[in-house]
């Protein structure tokens, strides 16, 4: 139990952090976190040590993918649409499908361009800073254009 005791201390920052930044919203992030620790305590005895920061980051990198899923279909469950996707509006589904956007990009443009949110009430929300918001924002849009003419 000490072991790990121990690798949760050295590691809880970083995957925390990484977990923030997947999602940008505290709540989650810790959730990530703990269901990421969690997962280490029930299978330590399998996990070599040295390969344990990268374990950790893809354990937590796949639950904030399981959580954008969740969103998305809480999204639209929330609004009433149809659970067919060419009945889903294009903007979500072009943002939600897109393959070059980070979980950072997806959130910012869904709350900026499908929820209305402003870049003040992002920041206040999702705990980022203004230009931290503002350069995830040209960024992704600057893919999007990008995959749009090479879908064209």
């Amino acid at each position: 139990m000490g072991n790990f005791e121990e690798l949760y201390r050295k590691h809880v920052q970083s995957v925390y952090r990484f977990a923030l930044s997947c999602v940008g919203r505290i709540d989650i992030a810790e959730d990530i976190a703990s269901e990421t620790f969690l997962a280490l305590y029930r299978n330590l005895e399998q996990i070599d040590e040295s390969q344990l920061p990268g374990w950790l980051i893809a354990v937590a990198r796949n639950r904030a993918r399981s959580f954008w899923r969740h969103q998305a279909v809480e999204l639209r469950y929330a609004q009433g649409l149809p659970d067919s996707r060419g009945e889903a509006p294009p903007l979500e589904l072009w943002i939600l499908e897109s393959k070059d956007l980070k979980p950072i990009h997806r959130m910012c443009l869904m709350l900026r361009y499908v929820q209305g949110m402003s870049r003040g009430e992002i920041v206040a929300h999702t705990g980022l800073t203004d230009a931290q918001v503002k350069g995830h924002l040209q960024y992704a849009l600057q893919l999007l254009r990008k995959s749009y003419k090479g879908e064209a």
